[in-house]
């Protein structure tokens, strides 16, 4: 009898490009794929947990349409897969590399002990172009700023896509929780209806997102993408989160573009060598994601209480101000918010209202079902100006002027503020039907008046700065 090999999968959520899957079915073995809930796998915040149970329904079914069941265990990844080998028979387990700390350390112990039980045991990058101890400086260090770091791996040689797996070889019987019994959507409530009219889930959807991007809009990428009333940007974070989609999918076809002249395809490669980068980071100076990157800003007065009325009014899209209003309940409906929107709240908390990007970053967690811990750490701090190549302290976007220079027409404002138009979009409305319930708003609620005005938030921003010798 053929031993089976266990595939287990992390944030890969695909068939194609994928290395583990790949080798596991190259070994000429029956393959059993099993996803593990463990502490650090499940994300804790309630959309991308529920995005998460999205994704894996629709990876078990394209599992299932080859004939092999996507398997489901709970508990410590050492244990599950030792239950599994001793159940199968299985002589070997595969899988794709993770970057985060937590997930090093367990794989690492994972690794040792398989090996010790005398189990091929085989890992693989799937999840980055560059894996973050290959990109050094000229000192044989690691970058701390982005340009350098695109300039040193811009022109490197990227390895081809990997065919998609067709078909598999399964065993039968190998017992499964059930994935519904799991209740990844219980966070998120009433909300999950709204976000889901709005997400795009799974292989299929991620790759008909990258063709159509590169066929109508990476042209005009470098004009569009700062435009927050119109479809500019790919989208593709919410599949690369979860590895539906491979960045060498996306580099490829974004080469290729390059290649047929739209010019644009050079910023969206830059854009996915910037994810890169915050793994360069989050691997290299891992308290990134907790603590600030740059120690001197640890003695600065945060406000720290996010109880207050002021960050409650910033986490309802109720601040007064249209821009960061607009942002968040863009959050609050689909589950993503555009770019320049995130820059935009970002600075808007950290800076006008001077609170700690800690509590922004654990609402973005909370709140992304295109949540990255690497990008959504190495992105608060870039706006709060405590990281790495980050904004400096005295760059205080003003949300107005950006508003007026980004959205002339008032578009995006009126797509998602319903108080301050008549006849309220449907996206506007919608926000009202996600909300919770105890937040007690509705469309026919007054607009709010400016909790600070741009002016006197830039003042006392610099004013802290400068009394901190910043």
């Amino acid at each position: 009898m053929q031993t089976p090999t266990l595939y287990w999968i992390r944030r890969d959520f695909r068939l194609s490009d994928n290395p583990a899957l790949s080798a596991a079915v190259a070994r000429g073995h029956p393959v059993i794929p099993v996803f593990i809930r463990d502490d650090d796998t499940i994300p804790t915040g309630a959309a991308p947990k529920w995005r998460m149970g999205q994704g894996l329904e629709t990876l078990a079914a394209r599992f299932k349409s080859l004939g092999v069941d996507l398997i489901f265990r709970t508990g410590p990844a050492q244990n599950v897969l030792s239950d599994l080998i001793r159940e199968t028979n299985a002589t070997a387990v595969y899988w794709n590399r993770l970057y985060d700390p937590s997930s090093i350390e367990r794989d690492k112990g994972v690794k040792t002990y398989l090996k010790t039980q005398s189990i091929d045991v085989q890992s693989f990058n799937a999840h980055l172009l560059f894996e973050p101890w290959t990109v050094e400086t000229k000192t044989g260090g690691y970058y701390r700023v982005y340009t350098p770091f695109w300039n040193s791996v811009k022109e490197r040689e990227m390895r081809d896509v990997i065919p998609n797996v067709t078909s598999l070889q399964g065993i039968a019987n190998v017992t499964s929780e059930a994935l519904v019994d799991w209740n990844m959507d219980a966070d998120m409530h009433r909300g999950a209806d709204i976000v889901s009219r709005y997400a795009r889930v799974g292989e299929d959807a991620a790759h008909e997102r990258l063709h159509a991007f590169m066929d109508q809009d990476v042209a005009d990428y470098v004009k569009r993408r700062d435009i927050p009333s119109v479809q500019g940007t790919s989208g593709l974070s919410e599949n690369l989160a979860l590895g539906e989609i491979s960045p060498y999918q996306c580099w490829h076809a974004g080469r290729a573009a390059l290649d047929h002249g739209k010019a644009g395809a050079e910023t969206f490669l830059k854009e996915i060598v910037w994810r890169e980068f915050a793994y360069h980071l989050m691997f290299h100076t891992p308290h990134i994601l907790n603590t600030n990157w740059k120690t001197d800003w640890d003695a600065f007065p945060w406000n720290t209480d996010e109880t207050r009325a002021d960050v409650l009014a910033w986490k309802q899209g109720r601040t007064g101000i249209p821009f960061v209003d607009a942002a968040m309940r863009q959050l609050y409906v689909t589950g993503t918010m555009h770019n320049r929107g995130r820059m935009i709240v970002a600075s808007y908390l950290t800076k006008h209202l001077l609170t700690h990007w800690n509590i922004g970053l654990k609402w973005f967690e909370d709140c992304l079902i295109d949540w990255d811990p690497a990008s959504n750490a190495m992105g608060w701090q870039w706006s709060a100006g405590s990281g790495p190549d980050a904004t400096p302290y005295f760059r205080v976007f003003n949300p107005v002027t950006q508003l007026q220079k980004f959205d002339p027409k008032g578009g995006y404002q009126a797509q998602w503020i319903a108080e301050t138009s008549l006849h309220p979009s449907k996206t506007a409305l919608e926000f009202f039907d996600a909300i919770p319930n105890s937040w007690k708003l509705s469309s026919s609620s007054d607009y709010p008046s400016q909790i600070m005005s741009p002016s006197e938030g830039r003042e006392r921003a610099l004013s802290a700065y400068q009394n901190r010798g910043f």
